[in-house]
């Protein structure tokens, strides 16, 4: 049975919540990621808020607003831009890692134009399929040059290689404009993933692969289950998050010690109340 069958009659099942399997993964921790814990998380990233006070000349006192705690809005949900790697792919990462100077912003512009052809290299090289439906080879030294795995290291290297640039803002822009492919790695999750890199891995990509190949049922429940529950009042469902993009999500929660914090923001949702009365479907 192939894996991506597998994932169907998983998602097409009912599943009780006793049934739901928890997520492996090596690089948020030692313990399993129960299914419940990373579906309140995923929904407190993009639903969760924070109280912040405001200052303004009509009201010198400030008043206290409710402002969304994490970046969904501001970046998943950002259309994604047509044409050439540009300025509208800046923007969507500025949404994601915080406003640039004009010296930054430039960097990371001119960075976009230079690696332009190696993400167009791991595009072409991947011909449709998911980084998840990739095997094992695109990911090792052995199979290289010309793996997906050996452009994204020479993407990273670049990056940081470049004068005044942060490379997350670079891997932001290219997750956002290839969002089931190239993932996104930052200070924080690299960090996370690095030590689980073995003998032959093309990068710290490798390490995502296999965590999203090992845990293929989980996160197709979870993918399948988030859209569902972040879809609009009319049932219309906004930009998906992928399951790599589920895990990346994961990951820096965790890694950035806000696990515990997104959780109990997603447990306090309308969502969250409503699968805990009708599971998943």
């Amino acid at each position: 049975m192939t894996d991506a069958v597998r994932d169907r009659d998983v998602v097409r099942a009912p599943l009780g919540r006793g049934d739901l399997p928890a997520l492996v993964l090596a690089s948020t921790g030692p313990d399993p990621l129960p299914w419940d814990t990373a579906l309140a998380a995923v929904l407190g990233y993009a639903r969760g808020r924070r109280p912040l006070r405001f200052r303004t000349p009509d009201d010198p006192q400030g008043r206290w607003f409710s402002v969304l705690a994490f970046g969904y809005e501001r970046f998943d949900r950002q259309p994604v831009a047509d044409g050439p790697l540009g300025d509208a792919d800046v923007l969507v990462a500025e949404g994601l890692h915080g406003r640039l100077g004009p010296t930054r912003w430039a960097a990371v512009r001119a960075t976009l134009d230079d690696v332009r052809p190696l993400a167009e290299a791991a595009v072409a090289r991947a011909a449709g399929r998911a980084c998840w439906e990739l095997p094992a080879e695109e990911f090792s030294v052995l199979a290289e040059p010309g793996t997906v795995g050996a452009a994204l290291r020479e993407v990273w290297q670049r990056s940081q290689d470049a004068d005044h640039l942060r490379p997350d803002l670079v891997s932001a822009a290219l997750h956002h404009r290839f969002p089931t492919l190239v993932p996104h790695v930052d200070r924080t999750t690299r960090r996370q993933l690095w030590p689980h890199v073995v003998e032959g891995d093309s990068g710290v990509e490798a390490v995502v692969h296999r965590e999203l190949r090992d845990n293929a049922a989980a996160f197709a429940v979870l993918e399948t289950a988030v859209a569902a529950m972040l879809a609009d009042s009319a049932g219309r469902a906004g930009p998906s998050l992928t399951r790599l993009r589920l895990h990346d999500v994961l990951l820096w929660l965790s890694g950035s010690l806000r696990l515990a914090h997104a959780v109990a923001l997603g447990r306090a949702t309308e969502e969250w109340r409503r699968y805990e009365v009708g599971g998943v479907h």
